[in-house]
């Protein structure tokens, strides 16, 4: 993507933003020619804030308690993003479920990222219910975001063993290392122009 504009991104998060941190790391040492246009935070408390306005980025707190509803407050979100000229919309530990308004805002350009491989254990708390289940492997699914919960089409997958004493924040652990490599590697794939969808099929070139 030498000579090429960065891709502009628009980080949505809740909580400590560790997975931002690992976008903002790749950026910043040239692996991924992005630029993070903003960081917009549901969660005034968000740790994730403290790590954008440490690298300059635009941390916005833009509280969903303020909307009387998802649809009006995703549409607040999509006009903050357009403010910004955002290309792509990661969504790194972002604790809300988007609406119709989000979703055909941005088309096949939100990202996502899912601790479990799925179509398995969609919804929270998917390491304890790949525990419950008994699986001899989880991991992580990066996927685009669509009318579903945890259902677009997929982008990436990694694979972490479970080890028989594993607990939930154990197993948790494992697979958040996994995320930062992944995501990553999702994100560097789609500003290089890289990824294709048809229907449900993702193709990286």
């Amino acid at each position: 993507m030498s000579g090429k504009a960065p891709c502009r991104l628009g980080v949505l998060v809740s909580g400590s933003g560790t997975n931002l941190q690992a976008i903002i790391d790749r950026i910043e040492s040239g692996e991924i020619n992005a630029k993070i246009a903003c960081v917009i935070s549901n969660k005034a408390d968000a740790y994730a804030l403290t790590r954008a306005a440490l690298h300059g980025i635009p941390a916005i707190v833009h509280e969903n308690v303020s909307f009387p509803e998802r649809r009006s407050y995703d549409a607040a979100t999509v006009e903050i993003l357009r403010s910004h000229k955002v290309d792509l919309v990661i969504l790194a530990g972002f604790m809300r479920i988007l609406t119709d308004v989000m979703v055909n805002a941005y088309p096949n350009a939100i990202m996502n990222i899912h601790p479990a491989l799925l179509p398995s254990f969609q919804g929270l708390h998917a390491q304890q219910q790949a525990l419950d289940y008994g699986v001899r492997y989880s991991g992580c699914t990066v996927h685009f975001v669509d009318h579903g919960t945890d259902t677009g089409p997929i982008i990436m997958q990694s694979v972490v063993p479970v080890e028989q004493d594993d607990t939930e924040e154990t197993l948790s652990a494992r697979i958040q290392k996994a995320e930062h490599q992944t995501f990553a590697a999702a994100i560097k794939l789609f500003v290089e122009g890289k990824i294709h969808v048809d229907g449900r099929r993702v193709y990286l070139t």
